[in-house]
């Protein structure tokens, strides 16, 4: 599979490569030069037998004719074999439609992003020259550093540099950022996860200083993050036909908007997918374009859903790209913006409710599900589940008024020490620190 630019001003390069450079030259993000011809039916089999059986026939065709087409179904195995249970969602009073929680968090870092971060780090790792050691540079706004962190922690042809916005992630993220030492180092940034952004995308899209620090990243602007994350989609939406009929419709929480692109390009491939629904924050630039149809990238606001603060969603990009011949506002995808106050609400009548304790995230997806079925809609309906409550306990504890305990990863990454380096909002601040790594 040839990979191009979102942007056109690139060369196409294979997937393995695309994988590595993580952003194209020209700054744009790469995209499959096409989508194949997936046949959800002869995958349907696999779906019983587990997400990583699922993940290797729906990712085959990517990796076809590549250095990883064989070892595909053995990554694989290494990296999805997580639990991922696919839970009702116990009715309410009006029992109004079927729905379903995809229960993304049970990876070692608590969150869904687990899933890609491991895929990616097992693809690169078959893919690193002898000797060799590259730097993985990575902004977050809360979740995708840990489970980055995670992956490539112990790895030797790696060494991972974690961005995030100091005093913006939740207090355990925090520490689980400083917590792996090693060949991972975190660097808290005095501003906001857009910031972070940009000194990643300037530091990318400088040509010396990526060959001189040996430069990728395992941000969402990766398609090596994205295609693992249409595995998941296609697994549960197969899993589920039986009681959902033909079309499963979606709600992901969605900040950078790479989670949720990549169920839409799983709907794309063929999979039993209807309506797919962005359940964002008070950061309400994919709302405002899915009203308006302009798009206005802002500065990120800080909510309760703090992994969700991007005010210019990097994978906006890649939509555009899919739809670049179609009216992207009749796509069926739509986009609600969910308020500070609305979080604490859902949080607190879930739990009264149904028994249900859920992170602010997940909550924000609840809450789009309790709109919908307001609105008498009654079709079926998958959330996923992005991120365990306890990890933001210190918003979640006070509202269901018990303590929430760790999973045991989470756990024993609390327990240990914690460390991480100031650093200014400066692209030369970054550069510096990348320049001693080289």
């Amino acid at each position: 599979m040839q990979c191009l630019s979102t942007r056109g001003q690139a060369p196409t390069v294979d997937l393995a490569a695309a994988l590595q450079a993580g952003l194209a030259p020209d700054g744009g993000l790469y995209v499959p030069e096409h989508l194949p011809a997936a046949s959800p039916a002869a995958i349907n089999a696999d779906a019983h037998a587990g997400l990583p059986a699922v993940a290797a026939e729906v990712l085959a065709p990517f990796f076809a004719d590549g250095p990883l087409a064989e070892a595909l179904p053995a990554v694989c195995r290494a990296s999805l074999d997580l639990p991922l249970p696919i839970e009702p969602i116990p009715a309410r009073a009006d029992g109004i439609g079927a729905a379903w929680m995809l229960e993304l968090f049970h990876g070692p870092t608590a969150a869904f992003k687990d899933f890609a971060a491991r895929f990616l780090a097992e693809c690169m790792d078959r893919l690193a020259a002898p000797g060799a050691v590259r730097t993985i540079l990575v902004a977050t706004s809360g979740d995708t550093g840990g489970a980055v962190a995670a992956a490539f922690h112990g790895r030797e042809a790696f060494r991972v540099r974690i961005l995030y916005p100091d005093g913006r992630v939740s207090p355990l993220q925090a520490h689980q950022l400083g917590a792996f030492g090693g060949n991972v180092t975190a660097y808290r940034v005095a501003g906001s996860f857009d910031d972070c952004q940009r000194l990643v995308k300037g530091a990318l899209n400088d040509p010396e200083l990526r060959r001189r620090a040996a430069l990728s990243t395992a941000n969402s602007i990766c398609i090596g993050r994205l295609l693992p994350q249409v595995a998941y989609y296609a697994y549960a939406a197969l899993r589920l036909q039986a009681e959902a009929g033909p079309e499963l419709q979606v709600i992901v929480p969605t900040g950078n908007l790479g989670n949720a692109l990549a169920c839409v390009l799983a709907r794309e491939l063929g999979f039993p997918i209807g309506d797919i629904w962005l359940a964002t924050n008070a950061n309400r630039t994919l709302p405002d374009y899915f009203e308006r149809g302009d798009y206005v990238g802002r500065d990120g606001l800080a909510t309760l859903a703090n992994a969700m603060d991007v005010g210019d969603p990097s994978n906006f990009e890649r939509l555009a790209w899919l739809y670049r011949d179609r009216d992207l506002r009749q796509a069926r995808i739509h986009a609600l913006s969910v308020s500070d106050d609305a979080i604490r609400a859902r949080i607190r009548r879930e739990y009264e409710a149904r028994d249900l304790v859920v992170c602010p995230h997940t909550a924000c997806a609840m809450d789009v599900l309790a709109q919908r079925r307001r609105a008498r809609d009654r079709r079926p309906f998958l959330i996923a589940a992005t991120a365990h409550p306890a990890k933001f306990a210190e918003v979640v504890e006070p509202l269901i008024g018990r303590p929430i305990d760790a999973p045991p990863a989470l756990a024993d990454l609390l327990a240990r020490p914690s460390h991480a380096e100031p650093l200014a909002p400066q692209p030369e601040a970054l550069a510096r620190i990348l320049r001693q790594d080289a």
